[in-house]
């Protein structure tokens, strides 16, 4: 009971502090939420990085490689779609840290969830939610995660983060199909035997189909599945198991109907073909991972008539479909899930999510629910702490109509990209997207690398995918004024060449 009075002298302390606005952490929150989005971002005049940044890259790389470093982020000074570097150059965000950021740099919500003094015990007590859940865990992931759960999956997984999310998918498909496979009866003693070995028939031969430029990872089971660039999966052993080609279509859409919709029943026969051999060979197909739109490999997007196709393929072969929503899950693509664009007769087994989610995890049918405790588990099993800012998130999402809105600037951007693509057909091609998920591709990767460079001096923050693609990962608060911005200054960038 002491320290119950305590921790409650501690909370109402905590809020004090909050409200006077005088301590180090409370000038911090209070000089954040006086913060204003900038109009416009900076024509950048340092090098990218700057000095500053550069010394900081130059000590962290005494202790951990850091050529991967773009710059150095004042998270105090960012704010909604911008984000400013320790240099002082203020960037349009249209990248959103790899598409993670749901409502931008310090929305109030968030602000006001983590200063929350109810949250107090949430944020500063991670718990090994498997063995030690905190008791209000059922309430927190019905009013977050299952508030927006795809339709017809009721269960869900937890997670830390996506790779994590599709190594326990993965697992769970397996688990499914032995299950099937013995009737329901438990394990012999000689798969339990031979499973510590690394060998069947405990440990069975059994394969994930994934397709050509997918990414969904890179642990070890993940990268597996994920084959979009080389130095990814470069030195790492790797489980034989089948790719299959994704449709690459021609655009725009609307003049080449009748080939794509060819390229559509190519990688459905392909796909079959794959399941039947794999059958053949002893090592049958337990389930396949698919990407919406592929992220990493080029924003590649399948029609919905593909989908539905792959959808009623794995229920004919009795496959687990697992659509992975890391990047297109929560709202991007002006629906909450990607696959809700599909108009799917039967949902998908399992979807995988992280990113704008805040923690990752898995939703999925009842009947891959694991038999046994511990199958799918590690010490955290995600954070409850992201809960609480995912239910705040949610809530904003509803409040204001952001998927609405998303769907409108996603048209108003995806037309402009058009009308550059028109304006300069020497340089861009295949502008394409779903909301703001978008992205135009460039004629050659060398134009696509410079374009980049160019758009981060004119004050625009992007980023690559594939090998000439530009993509775009907006925050659920972009908008018309912030896609104009981003036209206004590519516009600008080409013009110049």
């Amino acid at each position: 009971m002491h320290r119950i009075r305590n921790l409650s002298r501690l909370t109402n302390s905590f809020q004090g502090l909050l409200n006077s606005k005088c301590l180090l952490p409370n000038r911090l929150v209070s000089c954040i939420a006086s913060l204003e989005e900038p109009k416009r971002p900076n024509v950048v005049t340092t090098t990218i990085p700057g000095p500053q940044g550069i010394a900081l890259k130059e000590s962290l790389n005494q202790i951990v490689l850091s050529s991967g470093v773009m710059f150095f982020v004042d998270y105090e000074k960012s704010i909604g779609n911008f984000i400013v570097d320790v240099d002082g150059n203020v960037f349009l965000d249209v990248y959103s840290q790899i598409s993670s950021i749901p409502l931008g740099y310090n929305h109030p919500v968030l602000i006001k969830a983590a200063t929350d003094p109810k949250n107090v015990a949430t944020f500063v007590n991670r718990p090994a939610m498997g063995i030690l859940p905190p008791r209000d865990l059922t309430e927190r992931l019905r009013a977050s995660l299952l508030s927006v759960a795809p339709k017809g999956l009721t269960e869900v997984q937890t997670m830390a983060c996506g790779s994590c999310a599709v190594e326990n998918a993965l697992k769970a498909a397996c688990f499914w199909y032995q299950h099937r496979e013995r009737k329901g009866s438990p394990p012999t003693s000689e798969e339990l035997d031979s499973s510590l070995l690394n060998m069947p028939p405990g440990s069975p031969k059994l394969s994930i189909l994934s397709f050509k430029g997918g990414f969904h990872g890179r642990t070890f089971g993940a990268l597996s599945c994920t084959h979009s660039k080389p130095i990814h999966k470069l030195d790492v052993p790797s489980f034989e198991w089948p790719i299959a080609p994704y449709p690459r279509y021609k655009y725009p859409l609307d003049k080449h109907t009748e080939e794509n919709r060819a390229v559509d029943q190519t990688c459905l026969n392909e796909i079959q073909r794959l399941i039947d051999e794999y059958s053949e060979k002893g090592c049958p197909v337990t389930g396949l991972i698919v990407e919406p739109i592929q992220g990493e490999g080029g924003d590649n997007e399948g029609s919905p008539e593909f989908f539905r196709g792959l959808r009623k393929l794995t229920a004919k072969n009795g496959v687990a479909f697992i659509v992975d929503e890391v990047q297109t899950g929560c709202g991007p693509t002006g629906k909450f899930w990607c696959h809700e664009h599909w108009n799917l007769e039967s949902p998908p087994d399992i979807v995988t999510f992280s990113k704008k989610m805040l923690l990752g995890g898995y939703f999925y049918r009842p009947e891959f629910r694991p038999d046994q405790a511990f199958r799918v588990f590690n010490t955290w099993l995600g954070d409850p702490s992201k809960l609480v800012l995912l239910e705040a998130v949610i809530k904003e999402i509803r409040d204001n109509n952001l998927l609405e809105g998303i769907a409108k600037t996603g048209d108003h951007l995806i037309n402009g990209m058009r009308k550059l693509q028109a304006k300069y057909p020497k340089y861009l091609e295949s502008a394409r997207g779903r909301g703001t998920y978008a992205a135009v591709d460039f004629l050659n990767p060398t134009l696509r690398d410079r374009g980049i460079k160019e758009l981060h001096l004119n004050g625009i923050h992007c980023g690559g995918s594939g090998e000439r693609t530009l993509r775009i990962r907006t925050t659920l608060t972009f908008n018309k004024k912030h896609a104009d911005i981003f036209l206004d200054r590519f516009d600008n960038v080409l013009s110049k060449w």
